[in-house]
């Protein structure tokens, strides 16, 4: 029989390793909780064949996007081809049966994928794991039941697929009926296999090397800086009291990091939405840690709620008179690229100048990153983290998350975070009062103008109940990101609408709190600048498709992400396409409310800058904020069905129907002006290409006559000094005026030919090339 050679692949915990024992009938590969860290390679004989080589690769988590992986990880799914060369008849591509193949998997398959090049599919096969959870189902029939996700991988992968029941491992059937597929997929490949990327391989290859080294490097500056601090620290007194501020982003881990601390076993996963202080005794050293609440990954200071940010700056009045150090926790399985670092950055400084010298970033997620060292890491993500890592003084820690019990990761964190104590003269981290009473200042007015737009909620309440309406049609209207299908399925409870990306409009029915609800939601937006003529099309065809009109129209937004005067533009350019009208009908709708913790709506909003204020006061003062994630919460229907029938008997049950003529009219004037300012932008470019060509054309004159005028001294009897030396440097001077007019001409006429273009075509080129010291 032929050999053989088979990698897996597949997302984390799905049955590779199992799968690849199952394979070869021996235990070869680890597999449960342990992680397979590296693509190994096992050769053995299965089934009466000479060889078969099987490649277990280390699994996926289900990113979305490759900006979301390490680069560590991209590699070793590269690398794993090259276990078994010239390279593997066949990909296997783990699916377990016993959870559901989403959208969100379809696309981490995609991007992983994208990886090997598109030629792969044609060597990949699905292989179902867990057949056992199939029962009396045949393996078909689960792939129609799954839906869409699962029936285009199967088509991408030529409907190639078979299942394992990795329980029963002496079931030699299923691995002969396995090999027996995948000799029918080798036949249609013309007995070829996947050819191996040399020139990649070995690029990705001397890149780790360099790692490597650089690792080295870092660890010996490391070990020399603490080992010089250690000195200090041996002739000092220990310390009493340590306070520990912890900063972060979302799911990187911070509450674990302070729990492993204080060795609470027992993680429960928390959201902090509030600056709160914990204090213990760890050895003979009273430690106060204040976790702190989380902002978005990926996102800069200026995409944070009002909110978030005084909480983060409300932090150091929970530990007087201050920290003696922060920890920035980041996940170190996962990648960190320049956005990471601008989110990181932005949000730290908010703490005040000189906040770096007291930063120390502590990784989370150690047992992800395998038996390479965490230097390794930093060194393989790039310039992102070492910046970063660098900027915190090359002060830095990692924690093993699956091995809570060893003590030995806290006491050595305690003594690095000593050791920047030590660094620091032992004087803590002093806040700026100032800012700290601008803080308080800020509070009392928030309380105080959050009080007021209570009462004026409560007056409007005191009119008593309106009256109940048989049937409710709601339009939704919001940015992406916002929780505005999740909010749509709320109302309706339960998940009609898809979780993916919504391109289209779709209307739902059902019962909702006591009424016959119709839910129609539309396409979401991000700036005004990325949306088409055909986006804003799809968006106002939600009108049609409740001809009757609607009792409210619901603008989604969400709480843990700033409104700022972008979102209030973008907003009002969409709003105007619905007629002035449409603000008699429409109603805020805020989720995700558990980042409000025991605060109330109100002290969101008047906390906010103008823009969210505005559009509240624009919409008569008319809002909900929805928890969505408790479904089992039935009085927020009711609560909020009740302020739509309010708002109903406002506009004394008239429905907002706008005239559709009136619409496409909006739009399409919409797009003129949108043409014209482009039109505009493009002439007064052309304009300044016009001067700028002008300066380059009198530039070139005046250095023709400059060449012209010393060709004519140095011509002369009379200049002197004469000699070699001379009329060498009289050659290199007018070589190198020569080589200037030369440059500036073909720059001259690059920039007409980009000019007569732009004339032509009506638009601006992106190439355009000053001729002025180019």
């Amino acid at each position: 029989m032929p050999e053989r050679r088979l990698v897996l692949i597949g997302a984390r915990r799905d049955g590779k390793s199992s799968s690849a024992n199952t394979i070869l009938r021996k235990e070869w590969f680890k597999s449960g909780r342990i992680r397979t860290a590296y693509s190994e390679a096992r050769h053995e004989i299965v089934e009466n064949r000479n060889l078969v080589v099987v490649v277990d690769t280390p699994g996926w988590k289900y990113s979305t996007s490759l900006s979301e992986i390490s680069e560590r990880d991209k590699q070793q799914l590269q690398l794993g081809a090259s276990k078994c060369p010239p390279g593997p008849h066949a990909f296997l591509l783990v699916i377990p049966t016993d959870s559901s193949f989403t959208q969100k998997q379809r696309r981490a398959v995609q991007e992983h994928m994208k990886l090997l090049e598109d030629r792969a599919w044609s060597y990949t096969m699905v292989l179902f794991t867990f057949g056992d959870y199939l029962g009396k189902r045949t393996i078909e029939e689960h792939i129609e039941s799954e839906g869409e996700a699962l029936t285009w991988l199967i088509e991408k992968c030529q409907n190639r697929y078979h299942v394992f029941n990795n329980t029963d491992k002496s079931n030699s059937s299923q691995v002969i009926e396995l090999m027996e597929k995948i000799d029918d997929m080798v036949d249609e490949n013309g007995n070829g296999y996947y050819m191996l990327d040399n020139q990649m391989i070995d690029t990705i290859r001397k890149k780790q090397e360099e790692v490597a080294q650089k690792a080295e490097q870092r660890l010996r500056r490391v070990s020399e800086q603490r080992q010089e601090m250690k000195m200090v620290l041996s002739e000092m007194e220990p310390i009493q009291a340590l306070r520990i501020i912890l900063l972060g982003s979302c799911f990187f881990g911070k509450t674990f990091l302070k729990n492993t601390i204080f060795g609470i076993k027992e993680q429960v996963e928390e959201t902090t939405v509030l600056s709160h202080a914990q204090k213990a005794i760890v050895g003979s050293t009273e430690i106060t840690v204040v976790d702190t609440p989380s902002w978005r990954k990926g996102f800069s200071a200026g995409n944070t709620p009002e909110i978030i940010k005084d909480e983060l700056l409300h932090s150091l009045l929970k530990c007087p008179p201050g920290p003696h150090v922060f920890l920035l926790v980041i996940d170190a399985d996962a990648s960190f690229n320049a956005q990471h670092l601008k989110a990181a950055t932005t949000h730290v400084e908010l703490l005040g100048e000189s906040v770096w010298n007291h930063t120390m970033v502590v990784f989370t997620r150690g047992d992800w990153v395998g038996s390479r060292s965490i230097e390794e890491y930093i060194e393989c993500e790039g310039n992102a983290l070492q910046c970063l890592v660098e900027r915190c003084g090359n002060r830095y820690h990692v924690l093993d998350n699956m091995n809570e019990d060893d003590s030995s990761q806290v006491d050595d964190l305690l003594e690095k975070i000593t050791l920047t104590l030590a660094g620091n003269g032992w004087q803590h981290f002093t806040p700026n009062q100032k800012m700290l009473d601008t803080l308080m200042k800020k509070k009392k007015r928030v309380e105080n103008a959050a009080r007021l737009r209570s009462q004026v909620k409560a007056t409007r309440a005191e009119k008593g109940p309106p009256k109940k309406l048989k049937e409710l049609r709601i339009l939704i209207l919001g940015e992406k990101l916002s929780g505005k299908t999740t909010a749509a399925n709320f109302l309706l409870r339960g998940k009609v609408f898809p979780a993916q990306p919504n391109d289209g409009c779709m209307a739902k029915a059902g019962p909702g709190g006591g009424v016959q609800v119709t839910v129609v939601d539309t396409p979401g937006w991000y700036s005004e600048s990325d949306c088409t003529q055909q986006q804003d099309r799809e968006i106002v065809r939600g009108l049609t498709l409740s001809p009757q009109g609607f009792d409210a129209v619901l603008i989604v937004i969400s709480l843990d992400f700033k409104f700022d005067q972008v979102s209030l533009d973008t907003l009002q350019d969409h709003i105007k396409l619905f007629g002035d009208s449409i603000w008699n009908h429409t109603m805020l709708l805020f989720t995700n409310q558990d980042t409000l913790g025991d605060r109330s709506l109100e002290e969101f909003i008047e906390g906010e800058d103008r823009p969210l204020r505005w559009l509240v006061d624009k919409c008569g003062n008319t809002y909900h904020c929805l928890h969505v994630t408790d479904q089992t919460d039935i009085s927020q229907h009711y609560e909020l069905f009740e302020k739509i029938e309010g708002m109903s008997a406002k506009n004394q049950g008239r429905l907002f129907r706008p005239n559709m003529k009136d619409v496409d009219l909006r739009l399409h004037e919409k797009f003129q002006r949108r043409i014209i300012k482009k039109a505009l932008e493009h002439k007064i470019e052309q304009a300044v290409r016009r001067r700028e060509l002008e300066l380059c054309q009198d530039l070139k004159k005046n250095l023709e006559k400059l060449q012209q005028d010393i060709k004519e001294i140095f011509s002369s009897p009379l200049a002197l000094p004469t000699g070699s030396k001379s009329r060498t440097k009289k050659k290199s001077v007018l070589s190198d005026i020569e080589n200037q007019i030369q440059g500036l001409n073909a720059n001259i006429m690059k920039s007409m030919g980009q000019l007569r273009s732009s004339m032509d075509f009506g638009v601006p080129s992106s190439t355009y090339t000053c001729g002025i010291g180019c």
